[in-house]
């Protein structure tokens, strides 16, 4: 049973399931049902969609996930960027308003699917560690401002085409004079509400004496009553006859599970689109995850993670929907109302099946530009401009991806944005590693530890040169390590000893093996005797299997202590008092050294 279990957590968190939890989880679903219903039809659009498939999309999948999953309060559906990314990678094949739009979309959810299921199977989630934080950062909020600018046509009414910030911005003020006054109206007012509504409806409704919970309840269904009131004034005043654009007839119904006919050749074109998207939103979709999964003291399986999510979107997909991921924005409504097992997912999931069943008609009056307001106000919080300043004064290396990421994103697209984000972290890896940070180091005095000269007032020896390197050894900076180690020999005329301490040295490939045995070669020449210290067990068996440790010219040391207390015992071995290191920005001598 516990391997059961384990791939479907319904049967470890269903066996405690009582009438308390059913409640609390009743509860949250109804809130973020009345949250769920206006942002899945928006963000249909957003993606280039009949509003209809954003509530397909939030029905099945949430079931999925519920079985599969293991956080117990992620709300999984349509998201802004994952809706973008669909827009992006589909209007490269078809038109949008075509069927063979919908068919790309929906073959684009059965992709990612299958992708993340494969992942979670052979546990790749490591994968998604190839994106930086801060690249990640850098893309959300680059892609917060292109769907931004992009419902912005909706907001005055006007035909915009374009997929980068330049294309949108050129249609915009093309179009200006074209706006329709009172879709703008509509627009800009439902956008000053919600923002409001956001910000100050909670604390106001709490300071007129209404309790915690109701307040909060009225606030998250302020998208709700947005749209209550414009489908009133659009039906009342007619407002379709003067321009403004409606969502009209919404099929009534629930969608009937199948596969769609596609050929190869669009499975080939949606491949790639589709891992990034897997990415992405797995990306997303963890990280809201473990955040609220440790409020509670819960954890999640990212591997199993790849599979619910895998399995929500093959779901998704049959049922005529695009691809999803768990939702910051709705996540944090159901944790805040109180959701304590994903069944709060599968109730929320009935609710917008009865939504879709028989509410519907209601809203073919519905102003896209009210659509349009939800998406602006609910992606504008996913710009992080405060974090690019961070990140600035922390690295300049990470602030020079992330903006190089924003950049990309805003002038190029969403995929490229993606792939530059990629290459860019794995970029950044491969500099900082290629030159790992090298210390010569001596001993604190009255302890057994040794640190950097730099920085600390230490007992150092001329006979004996004890440099320690601070990363793994692999091929991309093993010739640093050569020329580093040959260049402080050289400044040590009357060196008889290396000790290369590597108590931060988790992998030696079998590159730097090689100029691990060049470098012990070298000092042979030159009547230098070769030692390492510190070496990590499970390295040590690897160099074991190899006939290094025969060639190797000096010992290997279980510490740095016992490297240099031996070798000074040694008659050829000389000794020197301790260095007084007062330079401007040198450190002071460390009583309780735990410093590196």
């Amino acid at each position: 049973m516990t391997g059961i279990a384990r791939h479907l957590p319904i049967l470890e968190w269903g066996r405690h399931y009582d009438r308390a939890v059913l409640a609390s989880d009743l509860v949250a679903a109804v809130i973020v049902t009345i949250m769920l219903i206006p942002q899945s039809l928006a963000y249909a659009m957003l993606a280039g969609l009949p509003p209809q498939i954003g509530l397909y999309a939030s029905i099945l999948p949430l079931v999925a996930y519920g079985l599969f999953g293991t956080s117990r309060t992620l709300a999984v559906g349509p998201v802004a960027v994952v809706s973008l990314m669909t827009a992006s990678a589909v209007g490269q094949i078809a038109a949008q308003g075509t069927a063979d739009y919908l068919t790309a979309a929906i073959v684009l959810a059965l992709l990612s699917g299958l992708m993340l299921t494969l992942m979670g199977v052979f546990r790749l989630g490591f994968l998604a560690n190839f994106l930086s934080h801060p690249v990640i950062s850098g893309f959300i909020t680059a892609s917060a401002l292109l769907i931004a600018s992009s419902q912005l046509k909706h907001i005055l009414g006007v035909s915009v085409q374009g997929d980068t910030l330049p294309e949108i911005l050129s249609g915009l003020v093309g179009s200006a004079g074209k706006a329709n006054p009172i879709t703008a109206a509509i627009g800009l007012g439902a956008i000053l509400f919600l923002y409001v509504a956001r910000t100050r409806m909670k604390r106001a409704l709490t300071g007129i004496g209404l309790a915690a919970r109701p307040a909060d309840i009225l606030t998250k269904a302020a998208p709700i009553l947005a749209v209550a009131v414009t489908v009133f004034l659009a039906n009342a005043f007619d407002l379709g006859a003067r321009g403004v654009k409606l969502v009209g007839d919404i099929p009534r119904g629930l969608p009937v599970p199948g596969l769609p006919t596609v050929s190869l050749e669009l499975i080939a074109t949606l491949a790639m689109p589709a891992f990034l998207i897997s990415v992405i939103g797995f990306v997303e979709s963890v990280s809201v995850a473990q955040t609220l999964a440790s409020k509670r003291r819960q954890r999640i399986v990212p591997d199993q993670e790849l599979i619910g999510l895998g399995a929500a979107n093959i779901a998704s997909g049959l049922s005529s929907g695009y691809p999803v991921t768990g939702g910051l924005a709705r996540s944090v409504v159901n944790f805040d109302a109180g959701a304590q097992t994903p069944a709060a997912g599968m109730f929320t999931a009935v609710g917008i099946a009865l939504a879709t069943l028989f509410l519907t008609p209601l809203l073919m009056d519905l102003p896209q530009a009210t659509l349009a307001a939800t998406v602006i106000v609910a992606v504008l919080s996913l710009v992080d401009f405060k974090a690019i300043r961070r990140i600035h004064d922390y690295s300049r290396a990470d602030f020079a991806a992330m903006v190089a990421t924003v950049l990309v994103t805003l002038l190029w697209g969403v995929e490229p944005g993606v792939v530059s984000g990629v290459l860019l972290s794995l970029a950044l890896f491969l500099y900082r590693t290629s030159k790992p940070h090298m210390a010569v180091v001596g001993q604190v005095p009255g302890t057994e530890h040794f640190r950097n000269i730099d920085r600390h007032d230490v007992i150092t020896d001329p006979a004996i040169l004890s440099v320690r390197v601070d990363e793994s050894l692999y091929f991309a900076n093993s010739r640093y390590l050569e020329d580093r180690i040959a260049k402080l020999v050289a400044d040590c005329p009357n060196l008889k000893h290396v000790v290369l301490m590597c108590p931060a040295v988790n992998a030696i490939d079998a590159s730097a093996l090689e100029s691990l045995e060049e470098i012990n070669h070298r000092l042979k020449d030159a009547g230098i005797t070769f030692h390492l210290s510190e070496i990590k067990g499970p390295v040590m068996d690897r160099l074991r299997k190899t006939d290094f440790l025969d060639q190797l010219t000096g010992r290997v040391f279980l510490s740095q202590f016992e490297a240099v207390s031996a070798l000074r015992n040694r008659n050829d071995a000389g000794h020197t008092q301790p260095t007084q290191r007062t330079d401007a920005g040198k450190m002071p001598l460390d009583p309780s050294p735990s410093l590196p």
